[in-house]
């Protein structure tokens, strides 16, 4: 994966680690990128094509701009921010990256059924204010280890 901070690795062993960060950050803030605008889209279509020609304000609206400002915005800021810090040398790291996104793709995934089972007027089960919650905690522990990662990889720098 990546060398923990402390490492002696050769140089070239840490810009190819690099590269393999910044390259995940940059796939990542694509998929993000997709999924928020297969969002809008989905949104728009399903609230017309259920009579709702103005849309429909509720969970299902709110699934666009969070794919987008959590998942795509948040990847680029941090893809620039590996860039100027190697984060990518902290261990914390990857665990950073796949809790934060999992966290995001759970929330999105809930405000997603949620909307649409309020779009439908259907009965909005209880496990899913409770998954969305679950979802939001991955995304605070994110950043809570982005931010670690972050002062470590500051520490580095001076």
């Amino acid at each position: 994966m990546t060398a923990p901070a402390d490492s002696t690795a050769p140089p070239s062993l840490e810009r190819a680690a690099q590269r393999r960060a910044l390259a995940q950050l940059f796939w990542a803030s694509v998929a993000w990128i997709g999924l928020g605008l297969i969002a809008g889209l989905f949104y728009r279509e399903f609230t017309k094509a259920r009579g709702y020609e103005d849309g429909f304000s509720g969970q299902l609206a709110l699934v666009h701009t969070h794919l987008l400002a959590l998942g795509a915005l948040i990847m680029l800021i941090v893809l620039a921010l590996e860039k100027a810090f190697r984060l990518s040398a902290s261990r914390l790291f990857p665990l950073f990256f796949w809790i934060y996104n999992l966290g995001v793709l759970l929330t999105g995934a809930m405000l997603t059924w949620h909307g649409i089972l309020e779009v439908l007027k259907a009965e909005v089960s209880k496990a899913i204010p409770g998954l969305a919650g679950a979802g939001h905690i991955l995304v605070g522990a994110g950043f809570v280890l982005l931010l670690i990662t972050l002062w470590k990889g500051i520490g580095r720098e001076h």
